[in-house]
């Protein structure tokens, strides 16, 4: 651009002259362009479905058969456990090969429970041989006893009556009614353990992830052609170990009025739904399952993992729960001097206490270490007496030593 400027000069001389000069200036002229950018952000939205059910070409998707053998047979094991007319090697056989079991269908599995019992490297060195310590224990100490007539008392094995003749618990020398410990244990060092630390884990499904993103199917149901993924799989697997005795196609114990025995994780998701404070837990975890398996399907694995991390969480409040009220409920029976509801209620905490180092909190660590948990089972089961040693003022500050490492309020 260019602007013309005039100068006027006045020079002395006889006339006034005027001279007119051009001068071309160039002026610059900066102009600022603002751009801006559309970012394009494409969303996988898909429609979840209001049950567990997934297809593909029409058909089902989903199974976990393994899954309800073992909680199957866990619950068959805790009846056992507490027959004085089974044999070591027959408890042995039924743990650790998966026979010697009424059900014909769980001998045909193929599947056993102790191979699966704290099976993730959280504890298993520790763990795993208690319960074949049990198994023993019941079998070559409590049961003769209790066949021999033997009064359990502190530091006896044998079997005890509640004076009124409402409970009767055969017990070993420290008070363990080993059929309640053995089963609320695999609750947590089964169930829990298979569905946090396993297959909902970040590890496990994400070494799916593949195969999954190039649909390759690993596994089949009851067809000739593969055509499930393992990812989905593993999902299912996990479903399964806490529904696997229920529905599949609703939250909670499915049919309730079964009274599903209570060696079962979903029998316990159930109480704990009935409380004031987790009202509807057993629809947030049925939920969460049908979520990440959507996800799972539609290939959106951050959604998988915060669904995962969901359940976890949920689950784990089940055995922070059931630890501390079984320590609350032993604690008002020695009050009240029912020391055979004593006895049960505080073998029923021993094994969920041992569980909670299978946990996973909101934050993805343990409720308790495994050291921390074998403090406290050390603690509650000292002296020769054991649980018959134990004062309502210990079991109370136990409680509280639970609460306060879980996070959690009895209503």
């Amino acid at each position: 651009m260019y602007i013309t400027l005039i100068s006027l000069i006045a020079i002395s001389c006889t006339e006034t002259e005027t001279i007119t000069e051009i001068v071309e200036v160039e002026k610059i002229v900066t102009e600022t362009v603002t751009v801006t950018e559309t970012e394009t952000v494409i969303q996988n939205v898909y429609v979840l479905p209001e049950e567990y059910s997934f297809t593909r070409n029409g058909i089902s998707t989903v199974y976990y058969t393994g899954q309800t053998a073992r909680v199957g047979m866990a619950t068959e094991l805790k009846s056992a456990m507490n027959d004085t007319s089974f044999t070591k090697d027959q408890i042995d056989t039924m743990f650790a090969s998966g026979t010697g079991f009424s059900d014909a269908t769980l001998d045909a599995s193929g599947k056993n429970v102790r191979g699966k019992t704290a099976a993730s490297p959280v504890a298993s060195a520790t763990v795993k041989p208690l319960f074949d310590g049990w198994i023993d224990e019941f079998t070559s100490v409590v049961a003769p006893a209790v066949v021999a007539g033997t009064t359990a008392a502190s530091g006896v094995a044998g079997s005890y009556t509640e004076a009124d003749g409402s409970r009767t618990v055969k017990v070993s020398a420290k008070g363990f009614e080993l059929n309640q410990v053995f089963s609320k244990g695999l609750i947590g060092a089964l169930q829990v353990d298979q569905i946090v630390n396993q297959y909902l884990s970040f590890s496990k499904l994400d070494g799916a992830r593949e195969d999954n993103d190039a649909g390759i199917y690993g596994y089949a149901n009851d067809q000739a052609e593969n055509y499930i993924t393992k990812m989905e799989h593993y999902w299912d697997e996990g479903f399964g170990y806490l529904y696997g005795l229920d529905s599949q196609f609703k939250s909670g114990l499915g049919d309730a009025a079964t009274g599903r025995d209570t060696a079962n994780l979903n029998y316990y998701l159930n109480k704990v739904n009935s409380q004031s404070n987790e009202e509807g837990i057993s629809d947030k975890i049925y939920k969460a399952f049908i979520a990440g398996r959507a996800a799972i399907v539609n290939k959106d694995y951050t959604e998988r993992d915060i669904q995962a991390g969901i359940i976890s969480a949920e689950i784990s409040k089940v055995v922070g729960y059931k630890a501390q009220s079984y320590l609350v409920d032993g604690a008002e029976d020695i009050t009240n001097g029912d020391w055979a509801d004593a006895l049960h209620a505080l073998s029923e905490a021993y094994g969920f206490i041992l569980g909670l180092q299978f946990t996973k909190d909101a934050s993805g660590n343990p409720y308790m270490t495994n050291d921390q948990v074998n403090d406290l089972l050390n603690r509650l089961s000292a002296g020769d007496g054991g649980f018959w040693d134990r004062t309502a003022d210990e079991l109370t500050a136990m409680a509280a030593e639970v609460a306060t490492a879980t996070g959690l309020t009895l209503p």
